[in-house]
C-alpha cells in the first residue's frame, strides 16, 4: 500500500464542522462526521484550497522551520522561489532581497528563476522534436500534477516530463555547492522558500523523480518579515542575481507559457478553473493548443498559501519588476539530465468503487440508484460535499442515506404517518380498558 505523506493537515481541537471546506475541494477528499471534518489522504492533493476556506483555521500547512534548517546542513543554499520577489513594496532590485538572504544565515543563493529559465529551454526543444502529445500540460504545479494523476487519467500521457523549476535548481545547486566546497552532497542543504504546501508534499513525494534533491521546504510567510529587516540593512548589494524577465515570470500566471515563445497557448489559475479546463480538454475541445500552464492558485504561485500579500498586488509588483531585467540569462545546449523524469507518470486509481471491475460496476449501479433517492441539492448537511458523493459513501460503507437531512426528515414523517393511522385503529376496548385501569390504579393510590 502506497505511504501519503501531506502538507495541508487538520487541528480536529479547532474544527467547528461547519461544511465549508468540503464544497471547495477539488478531490471530494473531505468529509464532516460527527461534527468533526476529516480528510482522506488518498484523495487529498495538498493543493490548500481548504486552507484559504477555514474560517476557524483549523486547516493548516506543515512546512520546515528556519531555525531549524539553518543548524541542520554544513553548507546552507536557498532557493528563492521568484513569488518571493513579488512580496515587497518598491523594490526594483532583486539583489537586495539575495544578499538579505545570505544576512538571513545562507552560505549561499540559487534562484529558482534561473532554472526556470533553463526549463522553459528545455520544453522548447522537446516541442520542436515533436515527440509530446498534446496539448502538452505544464508539470510544475505539483498540485495540478496530481489531480490529473487521480482524477483525469486519460490526460496523464499530456503531462511534460520535465521536473518542476525547484527540483532543477536544487540539483544544480548541491552540484555547483560540492565543487566550490568539497563537501559531500548529503552536507549541502538546498532549502526551497516557498508559497505554497504543494511544493512541501513535492519535496517528500516527488512526482517525476524517485527521489527530490530539495533538502527542506520553509514557507515565504515565517521568512518575509526576517528578511524586511536584513534588506533595510543591505546598502550596496553584491551582485548575486543569474535571471532575466523569463524566469521571474514564472511566479505568476502566463509566465511559464508565455516563456515558450508560442503565441498557442492557454493558461488559467485557480483550482476551479484548472479543473473546467482539464474536463474540455478530456472532451477534446482544445485540440489545436500546443500548450497548457495550469496553476492551482490564484493569480499563479503569487496566490500560494504561504505568501503573505494579496495574489493580484503581488502579480503587478512582479511585473514592475521585470522591466528593469534582462531577458533571459540562462540557455541550455542540450536538455540537462536533471531537468529530465526519471519515473514516468502513473494514474493513481484513488476513486475506483472496487478494484474489480465487475463489482466496481454492481456497486456504481447501487451508487447511482441511491443518488436518484436523494433530493439532488447538493446542499452538504450530510457532510458530504454533494449527493452522489453521499451515495458513493454509502456503497464504501463509510455512510448512510438517513445521513441526508431531508431523507431523514422524510423518513420521520412517514413514520408520526404511520403511528397517526395506526393510532385510529386501536379498538375502543382497549382504549376504555386503559382508561378504566388508569382510574382504578388512582382509586387505589387514594
Amino acid at each position: 500500500m502506497e505511504e501519503f505523506f501531506h502538507s495541508v493537515t487538520l487541528d480536529k481541537d479547532k474544527c467547528m464542522g461547519c461544511t465549508n471546506c468540503i464544497k471547495r475541494c477539488p478531490t471530494e477528499a473531505i468529509r464532516v462526521r460527527n461534527k468533526k471534518a476529516f480528510i482522506i489522504k488518498e484523495r487529498c492533493i495538498d493543493c490548500g484550497e481548504c486552507i484559504r476556506v477555514c474560517p476557524h483555521h483549523a486547516k493548516k500547512p506543515i512546512y520546515d522551520h528556519l531555525e531549524d534548517v539553518l543548524g541542520r546542513y554544513e553548507y546552507c543554499v536557498a532557493l528563492p522561489a521568484p513569488a518571493l520577489y513579488a512580496q515587497f513594496n518598491n523594490l526594483d532590485d532583486v539583489d537586495i532581497v539575495l544578499n538579505a538572504l545570505i544576512m538571513l544565515g545562507f552560505d549561499d543563493v540559487y534562484e529558482v528563476a534561473r532554472a526556470a529559465e533553463m526549463v522553459s529551454d528545455s520544453t522548447r526543444r522537446l516541442m520542436a522534436q515533436g515527440n509530446l502529445k498534446k496539448p502538452i500540460i505544464s508539470s510544475a504545479c505539483p498540485a495540478v500534477t496530481r489531480l490529473i494523476r487521480v482524477r483525469f487519467p486519460g490526460l496523464v500521457d499530456n503531462v511534460l516530463p520535465l521536473n518542476a523549476p525547484v527540483e532543477v535548481a536544487a540539483r544544480l545547486a548541491k552540484r555547483e555547492a560540492a565543487e566550490k566546497t568539497g563537501l559531500s552532497p548529503e552536507k549541502i542543504g538546498a532549502v526551497f522558500i516557498s508559497p505554497c504546501a504543494a511544493k512541501v508534499t513535492a519535496s517528500k513525494m516527488p512526482l517525476g523523480t524517485g527521489e527530490s534533491q530539495v533538502s527542506a521546504v520553509v514557507a515565504i510567510s515565517e521568512v518575509y518579515p526576517k528578511l524586511l529587516h536584513h534588506m533595510k540593512q543591505v546598502k550596496e548589494p553584491k551582485e548575486l542575481s543569474s535571471a532575466g524577465k523569463i524566469g521571474v515570470n514564472w511566479g505568476s500566471s502566463t509566465g511559464e507559457a508565455s516563456a515558450l515563445l508560442n503565441d498557442n497557448y492557454l493558461a488559467a489559475d485557480g483550482i476551479e478553473n484548472v479543473i473546467k479546463v482539464l474536463e474540455d480538454l478530456e472532451d477534446e475541445k482544445f485540440g489545436n493548443l500546443d500548450f497548457i500552464e495550469l496553476n492551482a492558485c490564484n493569480a499563479g504561485c503569487v496566490g500560494g498559501v504561504l505568501t503573505v500579500e494579496n495574489p493580484y498586488i503581488a502579480r503587478t509588483k512582479l511585473k514592475r519588476l521585470r522591466k528593469y531585467l534582462p531577458v533571459s540569462l540562462n540557455h541550455v545546449e542540450d536538455i540537462p539530465p536533471e531537468a529530465r523524469w526519471d519515473v514516468p507518470l502513473e494514474y493513481a486509481p484513488v476513486l475506483k468503487l472496487d478494484p474489480d471491475m465487475g463489482r466496481a460496476l454492481s456497486k456504481l449501479e447501487q451508487m447511482e440508484e441511491i443518488e436518484r433517492s436523494l433530493p439532488g441539492l447538493d446542499c452538504g448537511s450530510c457532510g458530504a460535499p454533494s449527493c452522489k458523493a453521499l451515495a458513493e459513501d454509502v456503497v464504501r460503507g463509510s455512510a448512510s442515506p438517513d445521513d441526508c437531512i431531508f431523507k431523514f426528515k422524510e423518513n420521520m414523517t412517514s413514520l408520526f404517518s404511520e403511528l397517526h393511522r395506526l393510532e385510529g385503529l386501536i379498538p375502543p376496548s382497549y382504549l376504555k380498558n386503559s382508561a378504566g385501569g388508569e382510574k382504578e390504579d388512582s382509586d387505589d393510590a387514594d
